[in-house]
């Protein structure tokens, strides 16, 4: 069941999928719900899931400014509340990871349980700083994709691009010591070759007090379309059971001085 709804300034287009407890899935820039075909199916044999696309992105039409991860974040918190209307577990890629975070950090009453799937936290961990935005490269990748449901038009797309583009120059902007305000459960996973570096996704890693890590091997940016098959078992995992007891832990190993007397 698809549908809009009006949260402020933004006519937000969502669907759902399935019954359970609420998932809500944010997909990453420039593309839209669809991005998430390849993961949906085993996620929905386990819970209600919610697709919004955010503004400027599929099916939701653009709204007049520049963007930035703090608005996008205050427009999903509106739907948060708006429309699923208690506590979900959050699953971002990529700029959808980063307002999962920013969620997780500002409104922890809202999340249950974080997946970050290939999301930095400040631009000193890009893997290629040099990089140039090529909107008319883009363009041709991802302009027609979003021409087929976005009500602004194909012809739109390079404005979103030119957005999204100047959003990233100086976007995110957090410290390690931030993400220490994330206090829910929380997957952190990347692909081996990632838009961030290894030392990066450590940090990320080591920051949120209550994290899990994982790694898939052979994939990119696109981790979720190339592996879906080893994404969705770490997220079905994840999602779906509490933690293991593990048998010689390091960096979750209980402190001494913790330990009643």
């Amino acid at each position: 069941m698809s549908g809009y709804v009006q949260l402020g300034a933004v006519k937000t287009w969502y669907d759902e999928h399935g019954k359970g407890d609420p998932l809500v899935l944010l997909h990453g820039g420039l593309v839209d719900a669809r991005w998430f075909e390849p993961n949906l199916a085993p996620l929905v044999e386990s819970f209600h899931v919610y697709t919004p696309e955010r503004r400027g992105h599929g099916h939701t039409p653009d709204v007049e400014g520049p963007l930035s991860y703090q608005l996008m974040t205050d427009d999903t918190v509106a739907f948060l509340e708006t429309v699923v209307g208690e506590p979900a577990d959050l699953v971002g890629h990529s700029d959808g990871a980063i307002v999962a975070m920013l969620i997780g950090m500002q409104r922890p009453d809202l999340v249950k349980r974080l997946v970050l799937i290939s999301g930095g936290f400040n631009k000193a961990g890009e893997a290629a700083p040099d990089a140039e935005w090529d909107v008319e490269g883009i363009t041709q990748l991802l302009g027609p994709a979003y021409g087929e449901v976005s009500p602004d038009g194909e012809e739109h797309f390079p404005v979103m691009a030119t957005k999204i583009g100047k959003l990233v120059e100086n976007e995110p902007n957090l410290e390690a010591s931030q993400l220490g305000a994330v206090t829910a459960r929380t997957l952190v996973m990347f692909a081996d070759d990632d838009l961030v570096t290894p030392r990066h996704m450590v940090d990320t890693f080591e920051a949120i007090p209550n994290a899990e890590l994982a790694i898939v091997p052979g994939t990119s940016h696109f981790v979720t379309q190339e592996k879906p098959h080893l994404v969705n078992a770490l997220l079905v995992d994840f999602l779906t059971n509490e933690p293991v007891p593990t048998v010689f832990p390091i960096r979750r190993a209980p402190d001494p001085a913790e330990s009643p007397a």
